[in-house]
């Protein structure tokens, strides 16, 4: 009988341990249904695969650190699912469904946002063990193609004029810039329901509730939502440097005696 419950025990902690590559495997699976979604110009309906792949992404590191069974091995299969759904399905989306009347510009900018969130992701791979967890250095991979997705979520027609494109194509160069940049942004990783102040959060997860129903009703709110994080990490660099100039150097005076 003991030997029977301890092999249920471990084929249970075997099942606890696939379950995180279970979700980055989901992950993977939705950014590649995504691109082909993108390749029969179904932009409406690639657009939300990208953000339920953020949805997986976010859950399976989560479920890896609750369980115990975060490994080196489930650390780089994440980075290579995430170079896909939000590198390589959010730049061929964007190049598709905006920037083919740029030519040549239009999917340099496409390639460049995905050499930026590879470049990205290498990075978090050397630096996740020395860094301050409560920030990411450069904007996270994730929200990078949250915005792309947002974009065509709210406007899922193809951007027929030359301008138009120009805008969208320039913007998504900024994303790819701040993905390697070193500008801080919160990670939200600090956030732990077992605290004994835990129904300020649960209050804050009700609230997150409410905020994705109006963002399903309210399409013009999730454009508003998805840069307000990107525009956070400029934002919070330039309030720093203004500070930083307004604080008046202290001289140290001593007495000769």
């Amino acid at each position: 009988m003991k030997a029977r419950a301890r092999r249920r025990r471990m084929g249970f902690r075997r099942g606890v341990a696939i379950l995180p590559s279970l979700f980055t495997t989901g992950n993977l699976f939705l950014g590649f249904w995504a691109i082909i979604k993108t390749l029969h110009g179904e932009y409406a309906e690639a657009a939300p695969l990208i953000a339920w792949a953020i949805v997986l992404d976010l859950l399976d590191g989560r479920i890896a650190r609750m369980t115990g069974t975060a490994s080196e091995f489930g650390g780089e299969l994440d980075s290579l699912a995430d170079v896909i759904s939000f590198g390589v399905a959010p730049a061929v989306l964007a190049y598709s469904w905006g920037f083919a009347s740029l030519e040549k510009v239009g999917w340099l900018a496409a390639f460049l946002f995905v050499v930026c969130g590879a470049l990205r992701l290498a990075r978090f791979n050397v630096q996740r063990h020395v860094v301050d967890g409560r920030f990411f250095v450069g904007l996270p991979i994730p929200a990078a193609a949250a915005q792309v997705a947002a974009w065509v979520y709210v406007i899922p027609q193809p951007l027929a004029v030359r301008p138009q494109a120009i805008l969208a194509a320039s913007l998504l160069v900024i994303l790819a810039f701040l993905m390697v940049s070193t500008i801080r942004y919160r990670s939200f990783k600090t956030i732990d329901l077992r605290m004994r102040r835990s129904y300020t959060n649960v209050l804050g997860i009700a609230l997150l509730f409410v905020l994705v129903f109006l963002l399903v009703h309210v399409k013009p709110l999730l454009i508003v939502v998805a840069s307000a994080y990107w525009l956070s990490g400029p934002a919070g660099y330039l309030v720093g440097i203004v500070r930083r100039k307004g604080q008046t150097p202290t001289t140290v005076t001593g007495e000769v005696g």
